[in-house]
């Protein structure tokens, strides 16, 4: 019989130790360790790897040898740039997200369309025939997409060893286990050990592998807080079910950018790329609007229009509220208080409610410019000009800050039709001249309020 022994994780972090205790020393979270049963002997049933030599001798690093292409191209454009400009081989990718948000979906798609490479798509969780079904609504079938209904650890990657696939998905990782550890699926030792073979699979025969992982009701990915650390690329799928766009946004990427983002819509056939995002996300409606203010936003190397809506009222009741979605609360409040200051709005007594259209959330400072000029809009209940953009940085001194990639926005607009462009006053932007668009440096709050409603 193998020996075993009892012993205590962390939930949150996965920091182990002999006893329970209250408070992790790891990550300080209280009530987060939970005992699990642990063999010992791990003899039986070992996978083997044969690369992976303890004999092998240290390496100078100019005696390494590599292919500088080594990526697989895939189909989707919106993935192939959050990754970096393709799936780098032997590379292991976990992709999370909320349940429902379409994990599942996004992967099904790259395994069925991706017709040139051989796929091994694993699934904990749905029978072979609810796959099947869902392939058939995305509508293209692959006919080197292979199906495999297992949870041992141990047997995919046998069927991976025989099948030799190019890139293998698993869904998901917390159904997964493995027959060396005497532990219930789903448990940090089983994550860990889990995840260890496979990163260990992948790294020996360069194949790569999606994971797909849970989160939990904090949002952060379920299992030990080492499982993002043992993984090449962690990918966040983001989204409010209630509106039908979907943002996949890389957080670790060790072959790429992490700033890249890719935006899709949820439709009946599944996830369809938008790739240009500017034109779904800014309203083209004729009719000017008090309150509604375009801003231009950076994401990595691509610059996205983005349509700011302000609502101010006075306070119906006792303590003015300040809500924003999509937007950082904190900011707004700084941005008002910026305007009550500086600049001698009186907005202590009023509402202010901001909502970024389409359900995306952005951290650019360049958007403060657009949000100073949707609050003032909706404040006198005066439009802004139709076809005009704004983007600038807001000091608390009531100036507006010169921004990066200024060039870059300013041809996004230039693109999409618009005729007029407030930027900071900044070297850079005095060098731009383009006959077609009118652009406005401006240096403070105040010069914005002069520009915008005169």
């Amino acid at each position: 019989m193998a020996k075993q022994r009892t012993t205590h994780f962390c939930k949150n972090c996965g920091f182990e130790s002999v006893k329970w205790i209250g408070r992790c020393p790891s990550c300080a979270e209280w009530n987060t360790f939970i005992e699990e049963i642990i063999e010992v002997n791990k003899k039986s049933d070992v996978v083997a790897f044969s690369n992976f030599s303890k004999n092998a001798p240290a390496k100078r690093i100019q005696e390494i040898l590599f292919e500088r292409d080594q990526k697989l191209q895939i189909t989707d454009s919106e993935l192939n740039r959050v990754l970096g400009g393709g799936l780098v081989l032997g590379s292991l990718v976990l992709v999370g997200g909320e349940p429902g948000i379409g994990k599942s979906t996004l992967l099904l798609q790259l395994a069925v369309k991706q017709t040139e490479y051989k796929v091994l798509y694993v699934s904990g969780e749905e029978s072979e025939s609810q796959i099947k079904m869902r392939a058939e609504r995305i509508g293209v079938v692959n006919e080197n997409c292979f199906l495999l209904n297992e949870t041992n650890v141990q047997s995919i990657i046998s069927q991976a060893q025989t099948l030799q696939p190019d890139y293998v998905i698993v869904d998901s990782i917390q159904t997964l286990f493995s027959s060396n550890i005497d532990s219930v699926t789903g448990t940090v030792s089983q994550i860990r050990e889990c995840t260890a073979l496979l990163l260990r699979f992948a790294k020996e025969s360069g194949t790569p592998v999606f994971l797909i992982g849970h989160v939990t009701k904090d949002g952060t990915i379920a299992g030990p807080k080492l499982l993002e650390h043992m993984v090449d690329t962690v990918i966040q799928f983001e989204g409010d079910q209630n509106h039908m766009y979907r943002i996949l946004r890389s957080l670790k990427n060790r072959f790429g950018n992490t700033n890249e983002i890719g935006i899709y819509e949820m439709t009946q056939e599944g996830l369809l790329p938008i790739l240009n995002p500017s034109e779904v996300l800014v309203s083209d409606s004729d009719e000017s609007l008090s309150g509604v203010a375009i801003g231009c936003m950076m994401d990595g190397n691509r610059p996205i229009l983005i349509e700011v809506q302000a609502l101010v009222s006075t306070a119906a009741y006792g303590t003015p509220q300040r809500t924003a979605n999509g937007f950082d609360t904190k900011r707004l409040n700084m941005i008002l208080a910026v305007l009550e200051k500086r600049c001698g709005f009186r907005l202590a007594s009023k509402d202010v409610f901001l909502n970024i259209a389409g359900g995306i959330r952005v951290d650019d400072p360049a958007l403060d410019l657009a949000v100073v000029a949707a609050i003032l809009s909706s404040n006198i209940d005066i439009p802004i000009e139709h076809k005009t953009v704004l983007c600038g940085e807001v000091a608390l001194t009531g100036e507006i800050r010169s921004i990066t990639k200024l060039d870059q926005r300013i041809s996004e607009a230039l693109k999409l039709g618009y005729k007029q462009i407030i930027t900071p006053t900044s070297k850079k932007a005095i060098e731009f001249n383009a006959s077609e668009i009118h652009h406005i440096p401006i240096a403070t709050i105040l010069n914005l309020a002069k520009s915008l409603f005169k």
